[in-house]
C-alpha cells in the first residue's frame, strides 16, 4: 500500500498512527516533495471510482487562494489533473493506494473495511 501525507498535517498523522496500530504495511510518501503526477492520479481517480473533485484538498488555504470552488466546474478534468500534479497542497491527503482501491481522506471505518 501507498500512504501519501503531508507529515504536518494532524489528520496524516492520525491516518498514519492508525495504520501502524493496525499492523498495516505501507509505504509512505510526501505528498508535496514527490507529488502525484498526472498519470497516478488518473489511475488512482479510475480505480476509486469517486468524483474528481474528492481528490482536492478542498478545505486547504491554497484551494480557497486560488478560488477553485468556481473554477473547477469550469474546469475539464484533464486541466483538473494538471493543477493537482502542479501542486501537493492541492491534493486531498492523507491518500490510501492499494491494489483495487483508493480512499482520499481518512475515514477510519472505509479503511478497516479495505484493510480486514
Amino acid at each position: 500500500m501507498l500512504f501519501l501525507e503531508y507529515p504536518k498535517c494532524s489528520t496524516c498523522q492520525k491516518a498514519k498512527k492508525w495504520l501502524v496500530e493496525n499492523g498495516a504495511q505501507f509505504e509512505s510518501r510526501h505528498i508535496v516533495e514527490q507529488n502525484p503526477s498526472v498519470e497516478e492520479l488518473k489511475e488512482w481517480h479510475q480505480k476509486s471510482k469517486l468524483p474528481l473533485k474528492r481528490f482536492f484538498n478542498t478545505s486547504g488555504m491554497k484551494y480557497r487562494e486560488l478560488s477553485l470552488k468556481e473554477k473547477l466546474p469550469l474546469m475539464s478534468e484533464e486541466e483538473q489533473y494538471e493543477l493537482l500534479a502542479r501542486d501537493g497542497m492541492l491534493v486531498k491527503r492523507p491518500l490510501l493506494v492499494g491494489e483495487d482501491f483508493v480512499i482520499p481522506g481518512f475515514k477510519e471505518a472505509a479503511w478497516k473495511e479495505v484493510l480486514s
